[in-house]
């Protein structure tokens, strides 16, 4: 007979931004594919999205603690996992015999290795540096000037991410050059982005926080991205 665990409480919206950080990781992942021009710069349509899963890891980290980021965080890369396996495996089902998408799906959903390690690398890297710094940040600006952590550690974290994805994807396919103003374009785009959302931010911050009636300090907090605590 199995017994009704008392006490295991989580948190409705801690699950909320969970799933709104995965969302915005997967959803950029797919519409990556494309790639757009904006203010004259050529772009893939995934940075749309693809920063506010920074955002939303920042006020993970900030409220709830870097260890309840982590977990979040591995939870976005199985789950971006496992839609590059269903997609894969979907691509592989044979077709209905008066369905003529199959070349289409390839091409928009289809995934190279190499792309595929260069976005997980990159994803893993920039998502744990991102919530490394805004942890010590806080910490050294004892909870003030939230605005510096969050455009700090998005600063750092997003220039490991884009120099990661752009170097491994396109390293030896494209002249040195326009892999360097890939990077210094996306990662420019990205932080402008986080900028611009700070009042944003400040607004789910402060609403979590007198919510939820907590805010985290990693004083005592393992750093290690393998480590998993018990408790959210």
């Amino acid at each position: 007979m199995l017994k009704r665990r008392r006490g295991l409480k989580i948190s409705f919206w801690f699950v909320i931004i969970a799933c709104l950080f995965v969302t915005c990781l997967i959803t950029a992942n797919i519409i990556a594919v494309k790639l757009i021009f904006f203010s004259g710069f050529l772009v893939p349509a995934g940075i749309i999205v693809f920063p506010l899963s920074y955002l939303f890891g920042d006020v993970l980290t900030e409220v709830y603690g870097y260890g309840s980021a982590r977990k979040v965080i591995w939870l976005g890369f199985f789950c971006n996992l496992l839609a590059v396996i269903a997609i894969f495996l979907g691509g592989l089902a044979p077709a209905a015999p008066f369905w003529h998408g199959q070349s289409a799906y390839n091409t928009i959903l289809g995934f190279t290795p190499r792309l595929l390690a260069a976005s997980f690398a990159a994803y893993l890297v920039g998502e744990f540096v991102n919530s490394f710094v805004l942890a010590k940040l806080k910490i050294a600006t004892r909870g003030r000037w939230l605005w510096t952590r969050t455009i700090g550690s998005t600063f750092i974290g997003e220039g490991f991410d884009t120099v990661i994805f752009v170097s491994v994807a396109f390293w030896g396919i494209i002249p040195l050059q326009s892999i360097l103003i890939a990077i210094l374009t996306q990662w420019l785009f990205k932080v402008v982005y986080e900028i611009i959302a700070t009042p944003f931010t400040y607004f789910v911050v402060g609403f979590l926080k007198k919510r939820e009636g907590i805010d985290t300090y990693d004083y005592h907090t393992n750093f290690s991205p393998l480590l998993f605590q018990r408790r959210v």
